[in-house]
């Protein structure tokens, strides 16, 4: 913890440091500029105020990629209109284009460092389709890692000459030159010694990540919000500050999460597993074809109507299909999600997890609130760049952070070091804002003050909103400003949280301004305007651009949307000058009408303090060594000695250390301590091995190692052994068929993707009569993903008495093929009992003749199962030239489940153009 400051340190005092690129925030964005920068020859600072190590939004890791355009799966074109409609025309798609042409590659190189996405048992890429129409979800099953890796990337040997890390360390403001206004450096705070730093930069890149701290979660509790909560809108504060437009600022970020936790449902995350969002009479309800304002605003409506509550549905799941759910909800995604459930006896086998709706936040990367940037990630001062979550591209996610990080890096590289003198009134200011608190250390506290602004927030600014409450709240915002430089602290941790509650405000004052500059409703829920209830593209088909006037006041402009590089037929941009509004007229609310009295606010009520936790049981000199060892990047051989200590705390905290730097060498020393006396050193070496399959050296010895760790007792050691030999292509048939006789069910699991990895139909045949349903199941599976399915092989799994391994087997059939024999037989299941292979006969019948499918697909369409109902709606599709299937479709267009209209409405679309 830092110590309290007894003085305000003099200006003259202050750390001043030299670049020629300075990257503020090491999260994603920040961490890939900072490696292309240096890559290209530029001398990097890079700044973080936690530790880089484990900073930023993808600290915990991430589960997938919302939005990977893989050639064969995804068209960029496509993509690029995708996300035009889901922010409702308003994007600059030459902006939302990089991302769609460059994320392949950024996927690649994220690979080639150690990232780890899901792949099929060919090596494809296993990209899934989550909405009804583009395929770009890709699950990444280690993903909780990627930070770490990205931090092994930083401490390379040939980076750290180029990169220099400063953690702890929080600008407050971006410097600018006097006479032509360009970025040259930053002023800020040390978090832990109190220094004032200053930064003299060539160019400067915000990547500080989204205003997640702005709307007061349901709980109260300040850091409990949806979005990463050390993310306080800094970055937005110090753009406006400098000079730069944001935009879209009106356009919030809003969630539906887990009712009573402040964390996603993943719906996304489930719907590939067979999960989706319901009402509490099982209806999918979601018209909305994107993650958006608009999917938002039907969420809320079903909320407020008498179908609530939401649920995300997962309770008609499988055992080992739910298992497979909680180990990615219940680890990358949020470690404490199943804690949470446990403690209300909840089950995802018993209980379907019930939904709500997250507080506001501003974000480009989930919604399009951001600095404004072109195609380079530049923003409108010169040599300023944003990237990641705080720019403005819409829905750009994580893939679209490291894109825009490697296009900032890439472009910053050419500037060097400002050698002049900086402006001393801009410093001043700067210094100012970090010390104020220590004027008066008995002043109001930071938790207090956030409390009653962020409860301002949700009061006035949150949707749906209207002239008056946004009135209301730039009012209390402006009120507000004297008692934020009114609080009070003492340490240097408390001067860095007082100066973040000093970029809330403006974020929130932003946000307000911004919405009642936008006379209309738009994105949905994100901006809806009870005042202007109507979208009014005539007037408002326009970016709106926030910026700090010369006199300080928030200036608007209603700037054109540049032509479009994909058209979208359902928005026409008028083009034409920008619209230059100035400053936005609040409406009166001084009083309730010509007589009554002013209304007054209630108190904000102070928080629980929170205990404090318990102190954490020091390291040993052994492991305290080897952590100083494993920041020097060493070489396996330094590593060795820890690798066979006697303790296994330490052998296991090695095997962490070598997954961390992976000198030459890895892979056979981590097959070797897959043999390891102790469970969790075998676990450790397990999970790195997984990790890093695909950029481990050593074929020869890494293969051999694999193979010996066969033979191990631990069934989970056995299981990524097969798993690894299948990923790095360093088994065979004899190897995997053999594996098919192990007692673990999870180990067979792994011999069974292996055999379809090498198109070995006859051995997977012969796992057909396997005693666990889940092992038949993916037999049936992996007989159709095979390079060359043929339907034989599946016909004893037709009559498997488990009905999933029956519904499998038929679906199968529908990539595989469906000839008459077996075509009768879909037919006749269509009446099963069991929904499963109800659903699995009908996607059969896709690949039936139209004589045998349509007529009994028709009559799929009134099953009493919305699954059923869908998969026959899905097969139709593929007999939509036919008549009678396309006035098959035409009876579903009314059925009460979203995801049957919208599937028969595209299959309809055709005709109706």
């Amino acid at each position: 913890m830092s110590s309290p400051l007894t003085s305000v340190p003099a200006l003259a005092d202050a750390r001043e440091l030299s670049c020629d690129v300075l990257v503020v925030g090491g999260g994603t964005a920040g961490t890939m500029a900072a490696l292309t920068a240096a890559g290209r020859g530029a001398d990097v600072l890079l700044l973080e105020k936690a530790h880089v190590r484990h900073s930023g939004a993808l600290a915990m890791g991430m589960d997938g990629v919302n939005n990977a355009v893989i050639p064969g799966r995804a068209d960029p074109d496509d993509y690029v209109a995708e996300i035009t409609r889901a922010n409702d025309g308003l994007v600059d798609q030459s902006t939302v284009r990089q991302t769609a042409v460059r994320g392949y590659d950024m996927v690649r190189r994220l690979e080639s460092y150690g990232v780890k996405f899901e792949k099929d048992e060919h090596g494809e890429y296993a990209v899934r389709q989550v909405h009804r129409s583009g395929s770009y979800v890709l699950p990444m099953p280690e993903g909780k890692d990627v930070k770490k890796v990205l931090y092994r990337q930083l401490r390379r040997r040939e980076m750290r000459e180029r990169i220099r890390i400063e953690n702890r360390v929080m600008p407050v403001r971006v410097l600018t030159h006097p006479e032509d206004g360009r970025a040259v450096g930053v002023a800020g705070l040390h978090t832990r010694t109190g220094e004032f730093v200053i930064v003299r930069a060539g160019a400067v890149i915000l990547a500080t990540g989204a205003c997640g701290r702005l709307g007061l979660p349901a709980s109260g509790y300040l850091y409990g919000t949806y979005e990463n909560p050390t993310n306080a809108g800094d970055g937005y504060a110090m753009a406006y500050h400098a000079g730069a437009a944001l935009t879209g600022i009106e356009c919030f970020q809003i969630n539906p999460l887990i009712k009573d936790y402040n964390g996603p449902a993943c719906a996304y995350v489930a719907n590939p597993f067979g999960g989706y969002q319901v009402n509490r009479h099982g209806e999918r309800f979601v018209e909305s074809d994107y993650w958006s304002g608009r999917m938002m605003a039907e969420f809320a409506a079903e909320l407020a109507s008498d179908r609530a509550p939401v649920y995300l549905k997962l309770s008609h799941l499988p055992e080992e299909t739910i298992g497979a759910v909680e180990s990615i909800l219940h680890s990358t995604e949020r470690p404490t999600r199943g804690t949470f459930h446990a403690g209300r006896g909840h089950d995802y086998r018993t209980h379907d997890v019930e939904m709500h709706i997250s507080e506001i936040g501003l974000c480009g990367g989930h919604s399009a609130s951001g600095v404004r940037v072109d195609a380079h990630a530049r923003t409108t001062v010169p040599r300023l760049y944003a990237a990641g979550d705080l720019a403005c591209v819409p829905h750009n996610y994580m893939i679209g952070a490291f894109v825009y990080g490697d296009l900032a890096g890439e472009d910053a590289a050419r500037y060097r070091a400002y050698e002049g003198e900086l402006d001393r009134a801009q410093l001043e200011a700067a210094h100012a804002l970090v010390y104020r608190p220590l004027l008066h250390p008995d002043g109001p506290p930071q938790p207090q003050v956030e409390y009653k602004l962020r409860r301002f927030v949700n009061d006035y600014v949150a949707p749906p909103k209207s002239g008056a409450k946004l009135s209301l709240a730039v009012e209390a915002f402006e009120r507000m400003s004297a008692e934020i430089a009114g609080m009070g602290g003492r340490t240097p941790h408390e001067l860095m949280r007082c100066a973040e509650v000093s970029f809330i405000r403006d974020c929130a004052e932003m946000a307000a301004r911004a919405s009642l500059a936008r006379t209309e409703s738009r994105w949905g829920l994100y901006h809806e305007r009870l005042d202007h209830p109507e979208q009014d593209d005539a007037k408002w088909l326009y970016h709106l651009d926030l910026r700090r006037s010369a006199a300080g006041a928030m200036e608007f402009t209603a700037r054109p949307v540049e032509p479009y590089v994909v058209p979208v037929p359902e928005f026409a941009p008028p083009g034409g000058p920008e619209r230059p509004l100035g400053e936005v007229e609040l409406v009166p609310v001084a009083t309730a009408g010509p007589r009554e009295a002013p209304p007054t606010a209630r108190p904000a009520p102070e928080p629980a303090p929170a205990a404090a936790p318990a102190a954490p049981a020091g390291p040993g000199p052994r492991l305290l060594s080897l952590l100083a060892l494993v920041e020097e990047s060493p070489e396996l051989g330094a590593l060795e000695p820890y690798l066979t200590d006697a303790e296994p705390e330490v052998r296991a905290a090695a095997v962490t250390a070598l997954a961390e730097t992976v000198p030459a060498g890895t892979g056979p020393a981590l097959a070797a301590r897959l043999r390891d006396a102790d469970a969790a050193v075998r676990s450790a070496a397990a999970g790195a091995l997984r990790e890093l399959a695909e950029v481990l050296d050593g074929d020869g010895e890494l293969g051999a190692g694999l193979r010996a760790a066969l033979d191990v007792p631990d069934a989970a050691v056995r299981a990524v052994a097969l798993d690894v030999l299948r990923a790095r292509r360093l088994g065979d048939a004899g190897t995997y068929a053999a594996a098919l006789a192990d007692a673990a069910t999870e180990v067979r699991l792994q011999a069974v993707r292996a055999l379809v990895s090498v198109d070995a139909v006859g051995a997977l045949a012969g796992a057909a009569a396997d005693p666990a349903r889940e092992v038949r199941v993916a037999v049936a599976r992996g007989l159709a993903a095979v390079s060359a399915p043929e339907p034989g092989p599946l016909v004893p799994l037709l009559g498997d008495p488990d009905p999933l391994v029956r519904g499998a087997a038929f679906g199968a059939l529908g990539t595989a093929g469906c000839p008459g024999p077996l075509a009768k037989r879909a037919v006749a299941a269509l009446d099963d009992p069991a929904w499963q292979v109800r659903a699995g006969a009908a996607a059969a019948l896709r690949a039936a003749g139209a004589g045998h499918a349509v007529p009994a697909l028709a009559k799929g369409l009134a099953d009493r199962n919305a699954d059923v109902r869908k998969a026959a709606v899905l097969a139709l599709l593929g007999h939509a030239p036919a008549p009678e299937a396309r006035a098959a479709l035409a009876t579903a267009a009314a059925d009460p489940d979203a995801d049957v209209r919208a599937y028969a409405a595209r299959g309809l679309a055709p005709a109706a153009s």
